[in-house]
């Protein structure tokens, strides 16, 4: 019977839920072997570093992860990196088919005046940082200001905002990077204004999210009603049901009979973002009242911007505008792509499920003979291969540390820490 042999490059959902696919399409006429290769020692991509440590229950889709790794014909290659251990062209010449699913780690930007200023930063640097990925450990996050700006209005956007106005001591039972507990313990934000360039109506927040808002139980959420009613008369009588489920979350948010804890999470729309100022550090944000000619200034001393990511390149496959240049999936001869590398930063986790299928299943149709040229293993040369028993060990460390002070798992944030942890 045929046997083909598939790389996917990226271990996180959208790599897992393609090697699932190709996992469902085998049959005994056609067989898959799937070598799945990773930059950082640990697998599972935005799951493990950038779902909110708060937010435990979407993490639960890693044990789907974990049932497809350990099929008889997945392998995994962590702490191997495309470019430096070895190239795509190498890939292509010794697989029937090479899915790239390396996501979209690069936070865009706003293209204003002052935002390189410190205490300017992007949500693609703290979203990391407060989840223990390994390239953020060492970033310098400085919370000594009592008010912070989030200009975005999507799902990461209240996450930042959320980590930032949150009873620090919340964190405690969750797996939040420890030294970033440890800052947030110190920090002296108190205020934090999330804000939309558009209204509310228009909001990439999912309404799951946003009613989980008002059980906050040391935050003030706040959001002006008169935003609200104005909103749903632009709606109209017929809004997308998404739209629909937003406005009325939103609505009980507004309603909500005002609270007077020490820390706040403001909603601020209708927004433009024109300028960041500040002499040696950020000051103040200088917005646009959207649609109108009226200024207005926010003194603050940090800004997060959560307005989108793009796809890191990689040499040998082709990029525009952030994402790999792809027909539903197909980029070149036995090259594909899945999930925000193919369509850019949108939708949920589990979007990328159907997303994958529907390219393994024109991957499928593009098979020829299989090829017999040896695999990934002809090519790496450093001994440090984390293996999917490897990072089960470092999994297991992870938990057995968690255990003690009652946390699902301490990570471990050093690469030199996980590989030890490995037994490499």
């Amino acid at each position: 019977m045929p046997q083909y042999k598939v790389a996917i490059v990226g271990a996180g959902p959208a790599g897992y839920f393609a090697a699932q696919a190709l996992q469902n399409l085998q049959t005994e006429e056609l067989q898959f072997s799937i070598d799945m290769i990773e930059r950082l020692p640990t697998p599972w991509g935005l799951v493990r570093s950038g779902v909110a440590p708060d937010h435990p229950k979407i993490k639960t889709v890693a044990k789907v992860f974990e049932k497809v790794a350990n099929e008889p014909n997945f392998r995994l290659f962590a702490n191997v990196e495309l470019g430096s251990d070895l190239t795509i062209e190498q890939l292509k010449e010794k697989y029937d088919a090479v899915v790239i699913a390396t996501g979209s780690a690069l936070g865009k930007k706003l293209g204003i005046p002052g935002e390189d200023l410190p205490g300017s930063m992007s949500a693609a640097t703290f979203v990391p940082w407060y989840n223990a990925h390994p390239d953020f450990k060492d970033e310098s996050i400085d919370l000594s200001t009592d008010t912070a700006v989030v200009i975005g209005a999507g799902n990461v956007a209240m996450d930042v905002a959320r980590m930032l106005a949150l009873e620090p001591s919340e964190l405690d039972p969750t797996d939040t990077a420890d030294h970033a507990i440890d800052a947030l313990k110190q920090s002296a934000v108190r205020n934090v204004i999330i804000s939309a360039r558009r209204g509310p109506e228009h909001a990439a927040f999912t309404s799951p999210e946003l009613r989980e808002l008002p059980k906050l139980e040391h935050t003030n959420v706040v959001m002006e009603k008169a935003d609200i009613d104005a909103a749903l008369v632009r709606a109209g009588d017929a809004p997308e049901k998404d739209v629909k489920s937003n406005l009325d979350a939103m609505l009980l948010i507004s309603e909500k009979e005002a609270t007077s804890h020490e820390r706040t999470m403001k909603f601020q729309f209708l927004a433009t973002p024109l300028e960041i100022k500040g002499d040696d550090r950020v000051e103040e944000v200088v917005f646009q009242k959207t649609g109108s000619d009226e200024t207005f200034s926010v003194k603050c001393g940090l800004v997060i911007t959560a307005i989108g990511y793009e796809a890191a390149s990689l040499e040998g496959i082709p990029y525009e505008k952030g994402k790999v240049v792809n027909t539903d999936g197909r980029v070149n001869e036995n090259v594909y792509v899945v999930g925000w590398a193919k369509r850019g930063p949108s939708g949920v986790i589990g979007t990328n499920k159907s997303d994958a299928a529907d390219v393994m299943k024109l991957l499928v149709e593009d098979l020829g003979t299989p090829k017999n040229s040896g695999d990934v293993t002809d090519v790496i040369t450093h001994n440090s291969v984390v293996t999917q028993q490897h990072w089960q060990a470092i999994n297991e460390a992870e938990v057995a540390a968690g255990e003690p002070v009652g946390k699902p798992r301490r990570k471990s944030v050093a690469r030199e820490d996980l590989l030890k942890h490995a037994g490499l």
